[in-house]
C-alpha cells in the first residue's frame, strides 16, 4: 500500500507500526446540522481505505468523533429553545443514518466531547505544567513559537502566518498565533476547571480522543477533509509534541473538497446539497460511485453529467450480474470459489496505488467486459462465468456499492422454461406475457 501523505507532500510506501494491523482517525462532525455532501467525502473516502486495508488482510481500527460542543450548538439549541444535548443527540443520530445510507460502516468507536471533558481538562493542565500553555484570566492558550516546526503540515512558515494573523478579541496574548485551548465563559454548557467555567478549544479533542482510544500517543493514519490541514491538524501535532513529544500520527490523509456545478458549496450561493436529500434522489450506491469516480485528493465537481455518468456505469455494471446471476441460476450452478486472480490483483494494485479508484473502475470494466463476452458465448464456461461474477461482487464490495444476488425460485425458472417453450413454438402472445413477468420480476 502507498499513500499520499500530507505531512511530507509525497507518496511514501505504507508501513504500520504494528504488522498486519492498521490504527486509524478521523476527525468527524460537529453536530449542529444536518450532514451536506462535503460530510459524505470523508465518509466514503475512509471508509473505502478502510475496506481496502482488510481486503489486504489487515486489521484495522477506525475511530471517528463527534464534537458535540461548539459556539454553533449553543446558538442552534437557543434558536430552538432546547438544551445542547438535545441538539446533539438529534444531529448525532441523523448523521450515522446518512452515514448508513451510503453504504458506510460505523466506527469502532466514536467519542464525544462531552464524554471526555476530564481528560481533556487534565491534557490541557499537562501543557500548561509543561510551559506550553499560559493562562490569561480563564482562558487558556498553547505557545504556538515553542514548537520550532510548527506550519509544517500545511508547510508554512510561523512568519508568514503571522502577516495573516487576524487580531484576536483577547490582545493580551503573547502571540496572535497561540490558540485557544480553554475559553471562559458563562453562556451554554460549561465545567468546571483550575482556570474558570468554561469548556475547551476545539483542536484539543482529537489529540486525548486518540490516547484514550488507541492507547498510545501515536497512530497509523489520521485524515480528513482538506479544510482542516490548517489549523485544526496543525495544532494537533504541536499539542502532541508539547505534550509527549511525539507526532501523532505517522501518515496524514486529506480528502479534496466537494464543488456544485464548478462552484464552492455554501449557504450564501443556496446550493447546499444535504445527504440525506441527494441519497433519497440517487440511492446510496450512485453517490458513493459519484464520490469515488474522482481520485480522493482531487476536488470533485457535481454536476448533471457526473450524475449520469455515474448512473449508466452502475446501471451497465448491475445488468451484466443480473444476466450472469440468471444463466448461472438456470443452469443450476451455485457461486462458490475463487475470483479470477489476475483481475482481482489489477484492482488491488490500484487502490493500492493511494486508492486510486478511477483505476479501480478501470480494472471494474475490465472484468465487467469479460463477463458479458463469458455470458453470451455459444457454450458458456459455468464456472469462468461464476469466477468473474465473485471477482466483481468483491470489488464492489470494496468500493461499498451495495447489489444483492438474485436468486432464482423454483417458480422463476418454471417461467423461463415456459418464456422459452412459447418463443420455441412461436406462440408469441404467451411468450410476450412470460416475457412481460419476468421483466416485472426484474430477471430481465
Amino acid at each position: 500500500m502507498k499513500l499520499f501523505n500530507s505531512l511530507h507532500n509525497k507518496v511514501e510506501a505504507f508501513k504500520p507500526m504494528n504488522e498486519n494491523e492498521v490504527s486509524m482517525y478521523v476527525c468527524g462532525p460537529t453536530v449542529y446540522n444536518y450532514p451536506h455532501i462535503g460530510n459524505a467525502r470523508p465518509i466514503i473516502v475512509f471508509d473505502t481505505l478502510k475496506k481496502t486495508f482488510e481486503a489486504l488482510g489487515y486489521k484495522v481500527k477506525f475511530v471517528s468523533n463527534f464534537t458535540d460542543v461548539d459556539d454553533k450548538i449553543i446558538k442552534k439549541a437557543i434558536e430552538m429553545n432546547v438544551d445542547e444535548k438535545t441538539i446533539t443527540e438529534h444531529f448525532i443520530n441523523a448523521y450515522n443514518a446518512d452515514r448508513q445510507s451510503l453504504n458506510a460502516d460505523l466506527p469502532d468507536v466514536t467519542p464525544k466531547v462531552t464524554e471526555t471533558m476530564d481528560e481533556i481538562i487534565d491534557f490541557i493542565k499537562l501543557l500548561v505544567d509543561k510551559g506550553f500553555a499560559y493562562e490569561i484570566d480563564g482562558d487558556v492558550y498553547f505557545r504556538v513559537n515553542k514548537i520550532g516546526d510548527y506550519g509544517q503540515l500545511s508547510n508554512q512558515q510561523i512568519e508568514d502566518l503571522m502577516v495573516g494573523a487576524r487580531i484576536d478579541e483577547n490582545a493580551l496574548k503573547e502571540n496572535p498565533l497561540d490558540f485557544t485551548l480553554w475559553k471562559k465563559t458563562e453562556e451554554g454548557i460549561k465545567w468546571d476547571s483550575p482556570w474558570s467555567k468554561g469548556r475547551p478549544g476545539w483542536h484539543s479533542e482529537c489529540v486525548v480522543m486518540i490516547n484514550n482510544e488507541f492507547h498510545q500517543h501515536q497512530i497509523d493514519i489520521h485524515g480528513g477533509g482538506m479544510d482542516l490541514k490548517f489549523p485544526h491538524h496543525e495544532n494537533e501535532i504541536a499539542q502532541s509534541e508539547a505534550a509527549y513529544g511525539t507526532h501523532i500520527a505517522n501518515y496524514w490523509l486529506h480528502n479534496g473538497m466537494v464543488n456544485i456545478d464548478g462552484e464552492k458549496m455554501s449557504k450564501s450561493l443556496g446550493n447546499v446539497i444535504w445527504v440525506k436529500d441527494i441519497v433519497e434522489k440517487l440511492g446510496g450506491n450512485v453517490v458513493r460511485w459519484l464520490m469515488l469516480s474522482a481520485h480522493y485528493r482531487a476536488p470533485l465537481n457535481l454536476n448533471d453529467q457526473a450524475v449520469e455518468t455515474a448512473q449508466t456505469e452502475l446501471e451497465k455494471i448491475k445488468t451484466s450480474l443480473k444476466q450472469a446471476y440468471v444463466k448461472l441460476g438456470l443452469a443450476g450452478i451455485e457461486l462458490t470459489g475463487n475470483p479470477d486472480e489476475t483481475l482481482w490483483q489489477a484492482f488491488l494494485d490500484a487502490m493500492s496505488d493511494d486508492l486510486n479508484t478511477p483505476n479501480a473502475f478501470k480494472a471494474l470494466f475490465d472484468t465487467n467486459k469479460q463477463l458479458n463476452a463469458a455470458v453470451r458465448t455459444r457454450e458458456i464456461d459455468y464456472g469462468r462465468v461464476a469466477a468473474l461474477v465473485i471477482t466483481i461482487e468483491k470489488m464492489l464490495y470494496v468500493l461499498g456499492i451495495k447489489l444483492d444476488r438474485i436468486v432464482l425460485s423454483d417458480d422463476d425458472k418454471d417461467v423461463f422454461a415456459n418464456w422459452n417453450q412459447a418463443k420455441a413454438e412461436k406462440n408469441f402472445e404467451a411468450a410476450d406475457q412470460y416475457r412481460a413477468v419476468l421483466m416485472e420480476r426484474g430477471l430481465l
